[in-house]
């Protein structure tokens, strides 16, 4: 008997309707489109406006359901929703177990998978970890945020970067060989100082102070953190190379968390890849955070080929990093 590994099967994806230009930032901040394309390679990014939908849970039930449209599959089949994300709906209600009931998973237990940029890529580990194990067949694995939620307008150095979205994957056994193949992911909690949210957590609780304050805005040490996601994705994707002996030949795609087109593509040289081989949709979306890897393989689908060998490579707050790879299971 074959042995048994986690494919996925089918994606989903959803950007919100409204697209905020570097042009519109330009009369928000002290910045412009030449400053921004340069350093980032962000044209325009989605927002979710309230006309439209509300919170992450939105994205995620349109991404979802656009999985369910496209692959005929009745909801009641799933076994287990994941959402990862970095802006849940709430702090205490999982965002995962509404989505689970609004899209009609009334037979699957459900929860959020939290690990900043990195979310989405731990995701893939924990639900292929579910399949393989043989007791579940369907795991539906939704990136989703509402990044919106927590920039502050007024700080160019972090409303350039990010948008809002959601994109889905579902997790079947598969017997040929296909699917997730290795993993190396890590972190290092002394992150934390140079990206993430003060307060409304545990340790600093909400406070008219701390909203005051602007403390409930996500911030970043830009230097540090470009240092930090340089060398750590780059080193984490040619681990898993080396690892798994795959030569740049053999790499079909990279699928990089889409943070920084400068990051991207110092990852693609340390594994002596083509711009060719790269997923990127960067200059569209921006930084969906928990997003970015399930919105590429939803943007690039028609162009993925059975058996091609995709290596995943994500960095985010924490710190957290990782990268994975796995072989496409579908034409």
């Amino acid at each position: 008997m074959s042995k048994l590994t986690a494919a996925i099967s089918a994606v989903g994806s959803y950007v919100p309707k409204f697209v905020m230009t570097n042009e519109m930032l330009e009369k928000m901040v002290d910045t412009n489109d030449e400053w921004i394309t340069a350093r980032t390679g962000i044209k325009e990014r989605r927002i979710l406006k309230e006309e439209e939908g509300n919170g992450s849970s939105y994205l995620a039930i349109q991404a979802a359901n656009d999985l369910l449209q496209k692959k005929n599959l009745d909801p009641t089949e799933i076994d287990l929703v994941i959402v990862a994300t970095a802006t849940p709906d709430s702090m205490v209600a999982s965002t995962a177990a509404f989505v689970a009931s609004e899209i009609g998973a009334t037979n699957a237990f459900a929860y959020d998978l939290l690990a900043a940029c990195s979310s989405f890529l731990f995701g893939m580990s924990t639900a292929s970890s579910y399949i393989e194990s043989g007791r579940y067949k369907k795991v539906l694995l939704i990136g989703a945020d509402k990044m919106s939620s927590i920039i502050n307008y007024k700080d160019r150095t972090t409303c350039i970067i990010f948008g809002d979205g959601a994109g889905a994957v579902l997790f079947e056994p598969n017997e040929e060989g296909l699917g997730l193949q290795d993993e190396y992911l890590r972190a290092d909690g002394s992150g934390r100082e140079f990206l993430g949210m003060e307060a409304g957590g545990s340790l600093l609780p909400a406070t008219h102070e701390t909203v005051d304050a602007n403390q409930h805005y996500i911030f970043q040490e830009g230097k540090s953190v470009f240092k930090f996601a340089v060398s750590n994705m780059a080193d984490v994707a040619e681990k898993i190379m080396v690892r798994n002996n795959l030569k740049n030949t053999d790499v079909s795609w990279l699928v990089p968390h889409q943070a920084n087109k400068r990051i991207i593509d110092a990852t693609a040289n340390r594994m002596g890849l083509d711009s060719s081989k790269v997923l990127m949709n960067i200059q569209r979306y921006g930084n969906t955070t928990s997003a970015t890897l399930p919105l590429l393989l939803a943007d690039y689908e028609n162009q993925l080929k059975k058996g091609d060998n995709l290596v995943f490579a994500a960095f985010g707050g924490g710190f957290t990093w990782g990268s994975i790879y796995l072989k496409w299971a579908y034409n």
